[in-house]
C-alpha cells in the first residue's frame, strides 16, 4: 500500500503534467488548414465574441488556450476593428498577431472628377466603407467643417477626386477628412489669386467648369467664357447648376419649369455664381479658373461628343444651337462617352 501511495503521489502529477504539457504543445503546434479566409472584427466586439467566432470558424483549436495566450500577452482589449485575411497554415499565435498588429484589408474606391457629395456618399456606402447617411452628415457638420479649417457651409467642392483605400466600416468623419486633407495637399502650392473671386468662389466656379465639359483641354476655354460673363454681369445660364439646385428630385431631364424655378443654384435666374460648389473639381479645373483662356467668347454649345462650339455673339450661338442641338441628325450616334482625351 505504501508503494502504491508513493506511486500515486509521484506518478500521477507527472502524468498530468505531461498530459497538459502535451496538450498545450499540440494546441500551440496546431495550424489552420482551410483556405485563406476573411475574418471580421466588428466595432464594439468583446474578446469573448471574437474568441467564439474564431473557434466556430475553425480558425483556432481551443478557446481557453487562446484566452490564456491573449491574457498573457496583454492583448485582450487590443484587437482592431476591420476585415482581416487569415492564411492557411496560421497558428493561433499567428491569428492573434494578425488581428492585433496586422493591416486590415482595404477597399479601393475611385471618386471620379465632377461627382457631387451626394453621389460620393452613395459610392462609399456601396463599397462598404461607411453609410451614405453618416457621410453626408459629416460633410454638413458645422463643427467638423470648422475643425478642417474650411470656410464653407458644407464640404462640397473640397472632397478631392482620387483613388482611395479604406478599411471597411471606417468612420465617415475619417473618410471625409482624408478627402479634404488630400484637397489641401493638392492645392497647397496654388495662390488662389484672382481679380474678383475669393478662394471659395474659385472652387465654386471650378466645380461648374468641371461639370460643363468632358474634354480636359476645354477647361480653360470654358473658364474664360464664364469669366467674361461674370465681368459683364451676365447670368452664367449653366444647366449643371440648375440640376444641383433640384438634385433631390432630379430624374435626368431638365424641364422648362426647372429653368424658371428660383433656387440659390439656378444661374438662369441669379446674375451671379451659385451659392456654393456643385461638384468636386479636379486640380486642372481649379487651375483653369485661376488662369482662364483670354478670349471674347460668351457662349458655347455641345457638339454631342464631349466638346463644344464657342461663339462671341448670340446670333452665332443660335446658329450653332441649330446645327448641333435642334437637328436630330447632328445628335444621332454621338456621345460624350466616346470622347478621346
Amino acid at each position: 500500500m505504501k508503494k502504491a501511495f508513493i506511486f500515486c503521489t509521484v506518478a500521477i502529477p507527472i502524468l498530468l503534467t505531461l498530459f497538459v504539457g502535451g496538450y498545450i504543445w499540440s494546441v500551440h503546434r496546431h495550424t489552420y488548414q482551410g483556405e485563406d479566409t476573411i475574418f471580421e472584427v466588428r466595432n464594439g466586439d468583446t474578446f469573448g465574441r471574437i474568441n467564439q467566432r474564431l473557434f466556430d470558424q475553425g480558425l483556432i483549436p481551443d478557446k481557453r488556450m487562446f484566452h490564456y495566450y491573449a491574457k498573457y500577452k496583454n492583448i485582450l482589449t487590443k484587437f482592431q476593428a476591420g476585415s482581416f485575411t487569415i492564411s492557411k497554415g496560421s497558428s493561433f499565435t499567428d491569428v492573434a498577431k494578425t488581428l492585433v498588429y496586422g493591416q486590415p484589408n482595404l477597399t479601393t474606391i475611385t471618386i471620379p472628377e465632377g461627382k457631387n457629395m451626394f453621389e460620393i456618399a452613395k459610392l462609399v456606402e456601396q463599397s462598404g466603407i461607411c453609410s451614405e447617411k453618416d457621410f453626408l452628415e459629416a460633410t454638413k457638420n458645422p463643427e467638423f467643417i470648422s475643425e478642417l479649417n474650411i470656410e464653407a457651409n458644407n464640404l462640397e467642392g473640397y472632397l478631392y477626386p482620387e483613388t482611395y483605400r479604406f478599411a471597411p466600416k471606417t468612420s465617415a468623419k475619417s473618410v471625409v477628412k482624408t478627402m479634404v486633407e488630400l484637397f489641401k495637399n493638392k492645392t497647397n502650392e496654388l495662390t488662389f489669386s484672382h481679380p474678383f473671386l475669393n478662394k471659395h468662389q474659385v472652387i465654386i466656379l471650378a466645380s461648374v467648369v468641371e461639370k460643363e465639359t468632358g474634354a480636359k483641354i476645354e477647361r480653360p476655354l470654358i473658364a474664360g467664357v464664364f469669366t467674361n460673363r461674370l465681368k459683364k454681369r451676365m447670368r452664367l445660364q449653366s444647366d449643371p447648376t440648375t440640376v444641383y439646385g433640384i438634385w433631390s428630385r432630379y430624374t435626368g431631364n431638365i424641364k422648362k419649369s426647372d429653368l424658371l424655378e428660383e433656387t440659390p443654384y439656378n444661374t438662369y435666374k441669379i446674375p451671379a455664381l451659385p451659392v456654393g460648389p456643385i461638384s468636386n473639381p479636379s486640380l486642372e479645373a481649379i487651375k483653369a479658373v485661376l488662369s482662364p483662356e483670354n478670349h471674347e467668347f460668351l457662349y458655347f454649345v455641345s457638339k454631342n461628343d464631349g466638346t463644344h462650339v464657342f461663339s462671341k455673339s448670340y446670333e452665332d450661338h443660335n446658329r450653332a444651337v441649330d446645327d448641333y442641338q435642334r437637328r436630330a441628325s447632328a445628335r444621332k450616334g454621338k456621345s460624350w462617352r466616346n470622347l478621346k482625351q
